[in-house]
């Protein structure tokens, strides 16, 4: 079922890797001339905008953006009580994780009467988005929610489109999972006018205000991520999120029914899921192949999965050596990684472009979806190589403060004037030398 590429024998360089491995399509540029019009539209008539894009892409016109607190709570009190328990036990986890990850301010005396500080202050307000599409993701309320929460955001919204079955608001159990996290303000609205909903803002339907965010998180599809593209600047985003992705580095000894099912595991988002297997044992991939043809007919979505699985995005990649398989991920960088070999501790520690890294038979990339306690906001489409996941570090900003006496700039005064002069800059100098009586 997966089509193969066989690297035995050989050892391409990184930028031969990067061609030929293989990768979704996601070409943001070529939408960019749809969802510009729609970004514009928003910003001239906001919210009326908004609805009447939500009418036509989503099939239903809200009565207002902004859902009812009165709705959050009738969501969660309506949840059914295993799901409730399972969103407890994500928030927990999540929180535990995220706890450890808050910077504190630091201070370096760099000279007597000279110091700086690096102070970590939130960003004021985020919105976050939960996709919508094809699936419903609560799970991912809780990974925007907690890092945000954690981090100290004082201010933010959830944003997920509004679902036609639910009268214009978006699915009950986002709401119920933003309820949970103590989330107060929801916005009924999807895809590119959501984005510029959040950068511009604007007035409801009844009359109250919409304010405006200046940061933007969370994954959808290839409109939205446009309309990030395009209202950067404006705000700040966290990627530029493209297909999930799987990435399997195995070996003779991973059991071919776990591989198969984690494979078809990330294949179930969307047709243009990635899955990629990376493996020395040419035994395994033919295992493989013959498990996901016994178990793709098996699952709810079928049809969805074997078109992701056979498209030119998934693949497996045989080499000869793990270590060659440890290059091959490398510059594959995929959003999750799982490394099912002997050693996999070892193995995975020597891992240096991913998004996620899942080590063993017992640590599926679906644990980490929903409760490992890790993030599954991740960088997608090769990103992992200069990128990060969400984290409390996304919605935190480093400010530098100075702080030196007259002593100690006067100490310095000679070095910061000679510099000022190499650059042709003396007007820089002149700012020093004219606080101890020189030329100003």
């Amino acid at each position: 079922m997966l089509s193969r590429t066989d690297l035995r024998g050989r050892v391409p360089s990184p930028a031969e890797l990067r061609a030929m491995l293989p990768r979704a399509d996601m070409d943001v540029d070529a939408v960019l001339h749809r969802v510009r019009p729609i970004v514009e539209d928003v910003r001239e008539r906001g919210v009326t905008a908004a609805l009447e894009y939500a009418e036509r892409f989503d099939g239903v016109r809200p009565k207002t953006v902004r859902v009812p607190e009165s709705d959050l709570k009738e969501a969660l009190d309506g949840l059914d009580g295993k799901v409730r328990e399972a969103l407890e036990e994500s928030v927990k986890r999540a929180r535990a994780v995220h706890a450890e990850q808050r910077r504190q301010d630091v201070t370096t005396q760099v000279v007597p009467g000279g110091t700086v500080t690096e102070r970590w202050v939130p960003v004021r307000r985020v919105g976050l988005y939960a996709p919508g599409g094809l699936a419903v993701y609560p799970s991912s309320v809780v990974m925007n929610v907690v890092p945000a929460q954690t981090a100290g955001v004082e201010s933010l919204v959830v944003c997920s489109p509004p679902q036609a079955e639910f009268g214009g608001r978006p699915h009950p159990t986002v709401l119920a999972a933003a309820a949970l996290l103590g989330v107060t303000e929801v916005w009924a609205a999807g895809g590119a006018q959501a984005v510029a909903l959040l950068a511009y803002g604007g007035t409801d339907t009844d009359g109250s205000g919409l304010e405006p965010v200046d940061m933007v998180t969370g994954p959808g599809n290839v409109y939205l991520t446009a309309a990030k593209r395009l209202l950067r600047g404006l705000i700040g985003i966290d990627s530029e999120a493209g297909p999930t992705e799987i990435a399997i580095l195995a070996d003779a000894t991973a059991d071919p029914v776990h591989v198969a099912a984690d494979l078809i595991s990330q294949a179930e988002h969307d047709t243009l899921a990635a899955s990629v297997l990376v493996t020395d044992s040419e035994r395994l991939a033919d295992q493989v192949d013959a498990e996901l043809e016994r178990q793709v007919g098996r699952t709810k979505h079928t049809e969805r999965i074997t078109t992701a699985l056979r498209g030119k995005q998934s693949g497996c990649v045989l080499v000869s050596t793990v270590e060659e398989g440890l290059s091959v991920v490398d510059a594959y960088a995929a959003e999750h990684l799982e490394v099912q070999t002997a050693a996999a501790a070892a193995v995975a520690a020597r891992v240096r472009a991913a998004g996620a890294v899942f080590v063993g038979p017992h640590s599926p990339v679906s644990l980490g979806d929903y409760c490992a306690g890790s993030n599954h906001v991740l960088p997608t489409g090769g990103c992992a190589r200069h990128s990060s996941g969400l984290s409390v570090q996304t919605f935190l900003r480093g400010i530098h403060v100075i702080d030196y006496s007259r002593e100690a700039l006067e100490e310095v005064a000679d070095r910061v004037v000679a510099l000022a002069d190499a650059e042709d800059l003396p007007a820089h100098g002149q700012a020093v030398t004219a606080r101890f009586g020189g030329a100003g």
